[in-house]
């Protein structure tokens, strides 16, 4: 049965705003000593996975206005604020989070102005493929390692998710000059 667009009680609703609630304990637990941690480990596990269950239930019942708004913005906080807490435990470059931060918050405020013109914005495929090395370079920097020093996979993994992040921007950056450009 196909959920009413004007929904906001989903079960899909429900487990991306779970998502938001839970985001501030995920950034507390992100230990300072950047040897990882299994409690953080596995909540970032939890909360990528609440991502695809939310986004599946959603495309399976029917997408809904409050979701297609609420989805993007537990990513953009589970994600972005992972990323500023490894800045500050020195675990990730302060350069390479603003870039990604600075695309989000611009891709964003495109979607709202879009939004409010009466135009959908979807997820590229690239965009998704974004959120998804975004999420790995999180999880491998919260990841304990054991006897070696693996952090080149952490911070390899953020310089792959940044490259991304911009190739994805810059996507969206054509798709908006060629709709203006046909206006």
């Amino acid at each position: 049965m196909a959920t009413d667009p004007n929904a906001i009680r989903t079960w899909a609703n429900a487990i991306t705003v779970s998502r938001l609630l839970v985001s501030p304990l995920m950034f507390a637990i992100i230990p300072d000593d950047n040897v990882g941690s299994w409690a953080a480990t596995g909540l970032w596990f939890v909360l990528c996975l609440s991502d695809l269950i939310d986004g599946n239930l959603a495309r399976r019942q029917g997408v809904t206005r409050s979701g297609a708004f609420l989805d993007p913005l537990a990513d953009k906080v589970c994600v972005l604020g992972a990323m500023f807490v490894l800045v500050d435990r020195g675990m990730f470059s302060v350069w390479l989070v603003g870039i990604i931060a600075t695309r989000e918050i611009a891709i964003s405020l495109y979607r709202v102005f879009a939004g409010a013109k009466g135009v959908s914005v979807p997820a590229s495929k690239a965009a998704k493929f974004k959120t998804f090395a975004q999420q790995v370079a999180v999880g491998f920097a919260v990841l304990p390692w054991s006897a070696a020093d693996y952090s080149y996979l952490a911070k390899g993994s953020l310089v792959i998710a940044t490259a991304l992040t911009l190739y994805s921007g810059l996507q969206y950056a054509a798709v908006a000059f060629k709709a203006r450009k046909k206006a």
